[in-house]
């Protein structure tokens, strides 16, 4: 237990990372241009018909125009600059907004069985990033390659000092050895604990022993009880490895995501490299979050025969 007159660890880490570079006056470059270009229209404009109008109609023009200048080149909406913000809204509003998963150009109608929209709506081809995922893991994204790393979380709080030191030391160290992009992901999901009861009450019922069926019966019970009392969430953390594809992607990025493990694994995390199945599983759950899903059993790779049992004809 770490004691209370120890000072816990500090660790100094930049939320600034992502911020523009400051040109001048603490202004980045599109803000310059922005403000460049409406002084430039300004003076035109005065130069055009400054002599024709009156000072006070011209300063009543002006002023609006100098409003909105200064909102777009200064103001900033959902954590965005405001000309990011307004270009964003300008492609959503231009773009198509019903992707069909067919090739780019194909130019594919809205199908028949599809309800009638008014007005017509524009269909495009709908692109995910990952192409394909191998055997072992590997997943093809484009001119990198990725493997996905499942770890939990280490507990900091009760530990000591010394410990939590040592944790974040490590931590760092790993930081440090990256030579490529990495990314992880905390994400939470419902548990589905009425099917994991119903797992249970069926094992139980092909147990020899009858008071150790009884025991998992109770169980049963109890996740079903649990289950419509509360709404239980689990929280997972996944570290998606990347590596360049013309410099042995498959292998180099096998070998990051193992060293990545192994460096999580010396703090205290239960780590593992996922395979092709568990992949796949964590990008379905990826592309669906809404429906309990459980990732602990694989699926079968895009390009995997999927065969019932028995033998075929």
């Amino acid at each position: 237990m770490r004691s209370e007159n120890e000072d816990p660890p500090q660790a100094r880490i930049p939320a600034d990372v992502d911020t523009p570079d400051k040109v001048i006056y603490g202004l980045t470059a599109p803000q310059m241009a922005i403000l460049a270009v409406a002084a430039a229209a300004g003076y035109g404009l005065y130069q055009a018909v400054g002599h024709l109008l009156p000072a006070p109609l011209l300063v009543a023009v002006v002023i609006p125009l100098a409003g909105a200048t200064a909102v777009l080149a200064l103001g900033r909406r959902d954590g965005l600059a405001m000309q990011m913000w307004l270009l964003s809204a300008l492609r959503h509003i231009h773009g198509p907004k019903r992707l069909v998963p067919a090739s780019a150009g194909s130019g594919q109608p809205v199908p028949g069985w599809a309800p009638p929209a008014t007005p017509p709506v524009r269909v495009a081809a709908l692109r995910l990033p990952a192409q394909a995922i191998s055997q072992a893991g590997v997943i093809e994204v484009g001119a990198r390659a990725v493997a996905l790393v499942a770890c939990s979380t280490v507990n900091i709080g009760l530990r000591t000092s010394a410990e939590q030191h040592a944790l974040i030391g490590g931590y760092g160290r790993w930081l440090n050895s990256l030579t490529a992009p990495v990314q992880i992901v905390i994400s939470t999901q419902r548990v589905d604990l009425a099917s994991h009861a119903q797992r249970i009450a069926e094992t139980a019922q092909s147990m020899p022993i009858p008071a150790l069926a009884e025991a998992a019966l109770d169980y049963a019970a109890f996740l079903d009880e649990l289950a419509a009392r509360t709404d239980p969430l689990c929280r997972t953390v996944t570290i998606a490895v990347t590596a360049d594809r013309d410099h042995g992607g498959g292998t180099e990025v096998l070998r990051r995501a193992e060293h990545t493990a192994t460096a999580l694994a010396a703090l205290g995390a239960q780590t593992r490299v996922l395979d092709g199945g568990r992949a796949a599983a964590v990008l379905t759950c990826a592309v669906d979050p809404y429906i309990p899903t459980d990732v602990t059993w694989p699926r079968a790779r895009p390009d995997e025969a999927i065969t019932g049992p028995g033998e075929l004809p």
